[in-house]
């Protein structure tokens, strides 16, 4: 059996923590709280009542999913590669065809479809075929979902060790290599092998983006709209559909550039859409839009090359230009375990970036001479915020 080598852990210290100075009751509270969580005799005295032994088996519900979150990661990744929910969409179908048609015997893909059915990925009917779940059914109107578990096969290497990702001066795993320009001093020299695999899976996951951010930005008024950071341009062609009036642009790296082209060019928008190839961290962009949309850009970077981004971005804005800046975002209420647990995660073991809240992007917009930025509110804010600002006359 392989193993996984284990960073060793310095025991902990004995030593007295040093005192707070201010505690608020809320703090007060809460250590009060954790006093009794930590109790046996307590927990005991817990589960013998109504109420109590009701939030003790909903917090030890919490406490398993987390322990066994990856199991239920791989169960999800069985299905999307055995292609279940699209053996099953013309409707339920028996264990005994399902097995034929993934070739995997039925003792082994009965327990897969018993997995699934208990994370609502699939569901059992009364006939006893196996038909798609609440969870499951999502995939098969939004492939770029499919896309993005495929992906995290990646992430998952990275993170067996997370302890030896964290004390890492610079990432040095899957993730890394698969996002080429982060992890580049130069990135513009990157060649089209290099850009090839994120390209494709941006643009993969790229429509349910566009649309949340089109439903929250109005464009009326508006008539040339560049995307700084554009990939294969699968979000301006959601743009020219939405939008006809607006003229377009592209600005990406000079090999994600060229793919641009070709794809823009068979969907009919050559002759609407201008393409540049550059770096835009040190690239002069191209002038001529009052709208420049930031799409999933500034979480892949660090501070200081974030503030060079927003600052081309200006630089090519005239007075009163808008700036949408989309992606998700850290401390969204109801959803902070996708901002701080997994896209802190995520963006560190691709290469330098992190998720940042409303506020924490609202500095780094006034050091790059933005006035203020509001909120456009979204259907989803878990899947993606949008601040609005505009340089100013």
């Amino acid at each position: 059996m392989k193993t996984v080598p284990v960073s060793p852990v310095p025991a902990p210290s004995a030593r007295v923590p040093d005192p707070v100075l201010s505690r608020t009751w809320r703090d007060r509270w809460r250590d009060w709280r954790d006093a009794r969580l930590k109790s046996t005799r307590f927990r005991r005295w817990a589960e013998s009542w109504a109420v109590p032994r009701w939030l003790v088996r909903r917090r030890a519900r919490a406490l398993f999913d987390l322990m066994a979150g990856f199991v239920y990661s791989q169960t999800l990744l069985a299905c999307v590669r055995l292609r279940l929910m699209d053996h099953l969409a013309s409707g339920p179908q028996m264990l005994r065809h399902l097995s034929a048609v993934t070739g995997v015997p039925e003792p082994g893909l009965q327990r897969l479809l018993d997995a699934a059915c208990s994370l609502r990925l699939l569901e059992r009917r009364d006939s006893g075929a196996y038909g798609l779940g609440v969870l499951g059914a999502p995939l098969l109107t939004d492939p770029g979902i499919g896309a993005m578990v495929e992906h995290h096969a990646l992430l998952y290497e990275d993170l067996s060790n997370p302890v030896a990702l964290l004390r890492a001066d610079r990432p040095e795993g899957r993730m890394a290599d698969y996002w080429t320009y982060a992890n580049t001093a130069h990135p513009g020299r990157l060649g089209d092998e290099q850009v090839a695999a994120y390209s494709a899976l941006m643009s993969a996951t790229q429509p349910m983006i566009a649309e949340e951010v089109l439903h929250a930005v109005p464009l009326e008024g508006h008539r040339r709209l560049m995307d700084v950071g554009g990939g294969e341009g699968r979000f301006l062609s959601q743009v020219a559909l939405r939008a006809p009036h607006l003229r377009l642009m592209l600005f990406d790296l000079p090999a994600v550039a060229d793919r641009a082209r070709e794809r823009l060019a068979t969907q009919g928008l050559a002759s609407r859409c201008e393409v540049w190839g550059g770096d835009f961290t040190c690239d002069e962009l191209p002038a001529g839009a009052d709208v420049i949309t930031l799409i999933r850009v500034a979480f892949d970077h660090p501070d200081d090359r974030v503030i060079a981004i927003l600052r081309q971005v200006h630089r090519a804005l005239p007075p009163g230009g808008l700036l949408v800046l989309a992606e998700p975002m850290a401390g969204t209420p109801g959803a902070e375990p996708m901002g701080e647990a997994y896209f802190g995660f995520y963006l560190m073991a691709m290469g330098r970036g992190r998720p940042r809240s409303p506020a924490q992007l609202q500095a780094l917009l006034s050091e790059a001479g933005f006035g203020p930025a509001r909120l456009a509110p979204t259907r989803l804010p878990l899947q993606t915020r949008v601040l609005l600002t505009r340089r100013d006359a």
